[in-house]
């Protein structure tokens, strides 16, 4: 959730005309900018630059360097120029969210795995969703315990939104969407094996994930004692 919150705000800098005329400015250039070469491109005041070129890299949407032009070294060679160049950073945001990064992670890793070994191509999406599954458990952090919250949170932050109903736990979105509309029986065993990692890695043993494909929400549910349990407290579980 930070990270989409963080997304949604590098986005809302580009909102500002005159920002995002010097953002565009700099992403074209091949080589870093000073702000007076900013400000001419873009046609902005040089002083109004300085203030949209700084809130550009506040927003880590352009990174700064140090260089004297000139080329000098030395006494007499003057103060370093202050260059702004485009970030590294990817900003998308989709609503609701989704995860085609992770996908092509997984899809691109199972075609690797397939072509290397003869594994047939399905497996080798389970493979590598599985293994895709664990790698979010150890970058989220495990538990003293086995706890379902800790499963809801990871899901969460991962763009499941994860919904406590009925002694089970529904994920109301999938984070594939539109893969899965045209291929879903692929895209539904990616998630499986993905949810069935969190499970065995972070949630209580009576914990399960099984297939079961509804309307408007992931095809993958979370069933067990734990759930129910879940369930007759406060409420729908909240993203962590």
């Amino acid at each position: 959730m930070d990270d989409w919150v963080a997304q949604v705000s590098g986005v809302g800098a580009l909102a500002e005309p005159a920002r995002r005329a010097l953002y565009l400015y700099v992403a074209e250039q091949p080589e870093p900018v000073s702000r007076d070469q900013a400000a001419e491109g873009a046609g902005v005041a040089r002083h109004t630059a300085k203030f949209h070129l700084d809130k550009l890299v506040d927003e880590g949407l352009l990174d700064v360097e140090y260089r004297r032009l000139s080329g000098r070294r030395g006494p007499g060679a003057g103060r370093p120029a202050k260059l702004y160049r485009r970030a590294d950073r990817q900003v998308a945001v989709t609503l609701p969210p989704r995860h085609y990064d992770l996908a092509g992670r997984i899809l691109a890793r199972a075609v690797e795995d397939a072509a290397r070994t003869g594994v047939p191509v399905l497996e080798a999406v389970r493979r590598a969703a599985a293994e895709a599954g664990h790698r979010l458990c150890a970058e989220h952090g495990r538990p003293d315990g086995p706890s379902l919250e800790c499963v809801v949170g990871l899901l969460a932050a991962h763009g499941y939104e994860p919904r406590v109903l009925d002694g089970a736990v529904e994920l109301a979105n999938c984070p594939f969407h539109a893969l899965a509309q045209e291929h879903t029986a692929l895209v539904c065993e990616m998630n499986l094996h993905l949810v069935d990692a969190v499970l065995d890695e972070l949630g209580p043993p009576d914990a399960t994930a099984a297939l079961d494909p509804a309307p408007g929400r992931c095809c993958v549910r979370l069933t067990g004692s734990c759930a129910a349990a879940t369930a007759s407290g406060p409420g729908p579980a909240a993203p962590a």
